[in-house]
């Protein structure tokens, strides 16, 4: 299993990314997962890029950002093609974004149709630019229950098209994660690890609260002090040496607990860090 941090973590901090490059080396990551307002706001830097990363031993496996679905095609193509070409610059293979913004419930057949008609096209961009389009499990979106996640990957029916598996959203739906991940298998090429100290917190994740500085962070935990049991899952992601995660951390004592939880997510897989260490760049 290769295992990522998530640039997201530090979206409230002044940190430079030779920082957070250089905590990631020393603390076993094997990759950063760049926010892609990161990785939009370093468009102008001259040597941030796939070699840069490298010079670290590192790797960006995904940017993910939030494709306008819903807006006007010519500005979700524009955005799109953007998105696929700072993922070439990073070396990244995947980009992420959401299936919309409304519950599978609560989504009209004609709008459920046409967000699958757009993220198929989507798709089509991120094939013409050799990377992968994944929306992600989420809850108020249409990945946010197992039937209708099926349902989305059978309509949007494209190569190119694939799940980023946020256990802990698999498990808010009401879905058994291993049992969700064994129908989805074939098309989930990422995860996000995260976790909670009960279910009663969940809301604690809304867009809302953690992209707000003040935001509520009581009741997000360490992947292995919360409500959600990590073991039987980071086993079955030891059993594929080409897995590939992210730790999403939204809370407060940023380096302390993700230093924390890639060592446990390291016991729990049995795994070791999968790319070959290097000396940072100047």
């Amino acid at each position: 299993m290769r295992l990522s941090l998530c640039t997201i973590t530090f979206r409230h901090h002044l940190l430079s990314m030779k920082e957070i490059a250089a905590f990631a080396r020393a603390n076993g990551f094997d990759g950063i997962e760049l926010w892609g307002a990161h990785a939009r706001n370093l468009e102008a830097s001259l040597i941030h890029g796939e070699e840069w990363l490298a010079s670290f031993g590192l790797y960006a496996p995904m940017i993910s950002d939030y494709l306008p679905t819903e807006g006007d095609t010519a500005v979700m193509r524009a955005r799109g093609v953007a998105l696929c070409q700072r993922a070439r610059r990073w070396g990244a293979a995947k980009i992420r974004t959401f299936a919309g913004t409304k519950g599978s419930l609560e989504t009209s057949a004609s709008e459920w149709a046409r967000l699958a008609v757009r993220l198929r096209e989507l798709s089509a961009i991120a094939a013409d630019h050799g990377v992968t389009l994944l929306v992600e499990t989420h809850p108020r979106t249409l990945a946010d229950r197992l039937a209708s996640t099926i349902r989305l990957v059978e309509d949007v029916s494209h190569p190119a098209f694939g799940l980023n598996f946020d256990v802990l959203h698999v498990w808010e739906g009401g879905d058994d994660p291993l049992e969700a991940l064994a129908a989805l298998k074939p098309v989930v090429r990422h995860f996000h690890l995260k976790n909670v100290r009960s279910r009663e917190d969940l809301r604690v994740f809304d867009p809302a609260n953690v992209y707000a500085a003040a935001g509520r962070r009581e009741g997000m935990t360490r992947l292995t002090e919360g409500a959600l049991d990590f073991g039987p899952v980071l086993a079955a992601l030891a059993e594929d040496p080409s897995a590939e995660a992210s730790l999403e951390w939204f809370g407060d004592d940023c380096f302390d607990t993700l230093a924390h939880d890639a060592r446990m997510a390291r016991a729990l897989a049995g795994a070791k860090p999968s790319v070959e260490r290097r000396q940072p760049a100047a």
